[in-house]
């Protein structure tokens, strides 16, 4: 087999194993999670794409951004801008300890019927009364509450900004999210309104999947307590997602899957250091 042909035929397996890294994934990305610098400083970047932690689809909306200091003091970043395929925060760290940043949206999906046709709707709770006909019939609404989460550091952790909220789902992290290492089992607590999650299915993708080759997903089931372990198998920038209620796992052919009232979507960014 001539050189060329084996490169052709490497290229056509790398391709075949990757379809699930595809689907697209929305993310918050720190420039750095520790940082040590005397006047500290870290962009944030948020996106859509569909290799993770790449910038290759859409950027994200910042007007959910939530910065929570060590203190608890909620902050505003210094300068935040848009472009095509990522929006970015710029945020002095004028306390040391761990800071949380978050994103957080609602979003709306309709369909109704209108003079007999089948109809779709997507937007803001603000905008659906006005969007939407009066005369619109059958209407069936469904609410998307998603939550993007990452943590900074400046100087040494601190573990103030890792409580719960108790408002929707969350994760909260029994090992400390700027302190894991690889090779090294790390503990997590989901919650949902502030009681542990029992059952619930958590997807972690490792970032740069274009220079593997293969996405390596690792998933994990919470206990009744709500927890679950992660043994990180190497040092990158990871990727958690889960959501709640669950995906129905069994479809009917023909039949559109069925949404439920309000779903609730959570993911989290978090950098595994080497040992």
């Amino acid at each position: 087999m001539s050189a060329i042909i084996k490169k052709v035929v490497l290229a056509i397996a790398l391709l075949t194993m990757l379809p699930s890294a595809q689907a697209h994934r929305q993310w918050l990305l720190p420039s750095s999670t520790q940082i040590e610098a005397k006047e500290a400083w870290v962009t944030i970047d948020a996106a859509t794409s569909e290799n993770l932690f790449d910038f290759d689809s859409n950027a994200l909306a910042l007007e959910g951004l939530q910065i929570t200091a060590p203190d608890g003091a909620i902050i505003v970043p210094e300068s935040t801008s848009k472009g095509r395929f990522r929006s970015s925060a710029d945020v002095k760290l004028l306390q040391k300890g761990t800071y949380k940043i978050s994103l957080v949206s609602q979003s709306v999906m309709a369909n109704y019927t209108l003079n007999g046709e089948q109809k779709r709707w997507r937007g803001t709770e603000d905008k659906m009364a006005t969007e939407i006909p009066a005369e619109a019939k059958d209407l069936k609404v469904s609410r998307t509450f998603n939550r993007l989460d990452t943590f900074v550091t400046s100087g040494k952790p601190s573990a103030s900004v890792l409580k719960p909220v108790g408002q929707g789902l969350e994760l909260v992290a029994v090992s400390h999210p700027n302190e894991l290492f690889a090779k090294e089992k790390s503990t997590f607590n989901v919650l949902f309104d502030g009681k542990p999650l029992a059952n619930a299915v958590v997807t972690i993708a490792a970032g740069s999947v274009r220079y593997r080759g293969v996405l390596n997903e690792i998933t994990a089931t919470t206990n009744a307590q709500g927890e679950f372990n992660v043994t990180w198998p190497f040092a990158e920038m990871y990727w958690l997602k889960l959501s709640y209620p669950a995906a129905p796992t069994m479809k009917i052919e023909g039949m559109p899957a069925e949404t439920p009232e309000t779903r609730y979507s959570y993911a989290a960014t978090l950098e595994v250091l080497p040992q």
